[in-house]
């Protein structure tokens, strides 16, 4: 059985973590193949948003620590060389969490750009119990997203965090109904996808280049990325708006090409 599916409606691919024996936890075979499905989606055209989920109710318990205690080499996903969650995707990824989200599954969920939830979602670093470090990302996105303050409180006790203390600390972005994640960020994908592309993903780069600049490198590089969509999408666009498209705050519009 396949430790990674992809699916793919549209404009839309999903990526499935599929091993519901151990609540999808990864091991270093399955962080391979997931690296391999994310390669492929950035390498598909026609593939605008992935969504990143699990299987049988829950997203991912974060490494497989049977293997770890085989003495397996365990890699840092996000730390080493080629790690799988090295660098941001050039494309958007949204991670719909259904249960738990602990440890590398936390990791996972950050590298993510949004996280729709359920309301059975956990997020913890539950290895705290085990003497596992985190090298997945966690220590440096968590704080970026929700504040040292909240990081370092997940990080020192290990505590569960559920969804609707996730959505008040940022953690989380939309809190849906049980079993709806997936579904939910299925669609949420379709509707980003919706909007014209350069400017999207021009936008969303800049966001993230911004961390490792000055203030004054950060808004060069916004506008060298703005440059391409000025070129190719802003007249256009703005011809819609002219004739009507998109005013008084409507977002119904026609598919992007």
């Amino acid at each position: 059985m396949a430790k990674i599916l992809v699916e793919r409606s549209g404009p839309v691919t999903s990526i499935i973590m599929n091993r519901p024996e151990v609540r999808n936890a990864l091991d270093n075979e399955a962080i391979e193949l997931l690296g391999d499905a994310f390669r492929e989606f950035e390498g598909d055209d026609d593939a605008r948003v992935a969504v990143l989920a699990g299987v049988d109710g829950s997203f991912c318990a974060g490494a497989d620590l049977k293997e770890i205690s085989k003495g397996a080499n365990y890699v840092a996903w996000a730390g080493s060389h080629n790690g799988t969650l090295r660098t941001p995707l050039s494309k958007p990824l949204i991670a719909a969490v259904e249960g738990h989200a602990c440890a590398g599954g936390l990791g996972l969920s950050l590298f993510c750009d949004l996280r729709v939830v359920d309301k059975t979602a956990v997020f913890g670093v539950f290895s705290r119990r085990w003497g596992v470090p985190m090298s997945d990302g966690t220590t440096v996105r968590l704080p970026r997203l929700i504040g040292m303050s909240n990081a370092l409180d997940m990080l020192l006790t290990g505590r569960a965090i559920g969804a609707e203390e996730a959505l008040q600390m940022g953690l989380a972005n939309y809190v849906v109904a049980e079993g709806k994640a997936r579904v939910e960020a299925e669609n949420l994908g379709r509707r980003v996808a919706e909007f014209p592309q350069i400017a999207t993903c021009s936008d969303r780069q800049s966001a993230y280049a911004q961390l490792d600049l000055s203030l004054d490198d950060a808004l060069l590089e916004e506008a060298r990325l703005a440059q391409a969509a000025k070129e190719q999408e802003a007249q256009t666009g703005a011809a819609r708006f002219t004739q009507g498209a998109g005013r008084h705050g409507s977002f119904e519009r026609e598919r992007a090409t």
